[in-house]
């Protein structure tokens, strides 16, 4: 459920994907809401050189970053620039790539780059970001009936994002974005929601597209900050994150849950309780009180079971892509 093979990093990209112990505070963090499992989103002011011309054609880019840990939020992140400097700006000037790819320090570098103002990064480019928190997405996956799964509040929050810039009168002409499962179905909904943008939705968009590339590092820069900023709540001398990554794969994670679990209640908002590493220390390796769910007679209500709850329902089968995203797609969509 979100805790899968393949949203294992290797142990080389694990240590990318930890936050380093310096790391650039982005606008895009608000630490009350952080703190408070909340989940929000951040638009930066329109670039002054768009801002110059709003007719301006632009390219947008859309990524995310945590979409595997079991600790901490996903974030979703746009960034949007003249098309004209689309290449020639973030990918031969300042060399964005797949955020994965480059140090926690050269992607602090680069966002510290888009938010300093007279900047050409600063001056040029807009980003957004949504922060799904932990607390969020587990809710959203749990619920005993009409379960939100992980595919469509994606979705969602990638549709949010980009209708925020376009109400903000900024001129879209094209966007790219890195896939959510099978990318022909992601992007005809996507085309069908914005009949009037050229949208490419690809496998790997992160390596192939500056804009998305320099997205991935909005997204995974303020990640790293907000789990700098949920770590400060255990340890206020601000020293290494002792859970490391936040994936199941990275034996710091799991080896910092163990030793910080309630029997009860388990962990705080910064935890993913719809992941199955939560729910099986909590089931199997808790030592806290255990539920006994009464049968309450014949029918739907009667076959209830913790792990229906724990696991938000089972999903209808027989149609792959009207599923992916939580709600069935009728005909017309394609």
């Amino acid at each position: 459920m979100g805790d899968t093979l393949e949203d294992a990093p290797d142990s080389q990209a694990l240590e990318n994907e930890t936050p380093p112990n310096t790391i650039f505070l982005a606008p895009s963090i608000t630490k009350p809401l952080v703190l408070s499992g909340a989940s929000y989103t951040h638009h930066s002011p329109i670039p002054s050189n768009v801002r110059a011309d709003l007719s301006t054609p632009c390219v947008l880019g859309v990524d995310e970053a945590g979409r595997g840990p079991v600790l901490g939020p996903m974030v979703y992140a746009l960034l949007y620039l003249p098309l004209a400097l689309h290449r020639s700006l973030l990918a031969e000037t300042h060399h964005f790539d797949d955020s994965k790819v480059l140090t926690p320090a050269v992607r602090s570098e680069l966002m510290e780059k888009i938010c300093t103002p007279e900047t050409d990064l600063f001056e040029n480019c807009g980003w957004a970001t949504r922060v799904m928190s932990a607390r969020d997405i587990s809710a959203a996956q749990l619920r005993p009936t009409a379960p939100y799964n992980l595919n469509a509040q994606a979705m969602d929050a990638t549709v949010d994002l980009i209708r925020g810039v376009l109400e903000q009168g900024v001129n879209v002409e094209e966007v790219y974005i890195d896939t959510i499962g099978p990318p022909d179905a992601y992007q005809k909904r996507l085309e069908k929601i914005f009949p009037n943008l050229r949208i490419t939705v690809a496998k790997k968009a992160d390596s192939l597209y500056p804009c998305v590339s320099a997205a991935s590092v909005c997204a995974k820069v303020t990640r790293d900050a907000a789990l700098d900023v949920l770590w400060e709540s255990y340890d206020e001398s601000g020293g290494e994150v002792a859970w490391g990554s936040g994936y199941p794969s990275d034996a710091r994670c799991t080896a910092w849950m163990r030793a910080n679990m309630d029997p009860l209640f388990g962990w705080g908002s910064e935890c993913r309780f719809s992941w199955g590493t939560a729910k099986e220390m909590l089931e199997v390796k808790g030592g806290g009180p255990k539920a006994e769910w009464p049968d309450v007679g014949e029918g739907e209500a009667g076959n209830m079971r913790l792990t229906g709850f724990m696991m938000g329902g089972k999903e209808e089968e027989g149609d792959e892509l009207g599923n992916w995203f939580g709600s069935r797609v009728g005909a017309e969509v394609f």
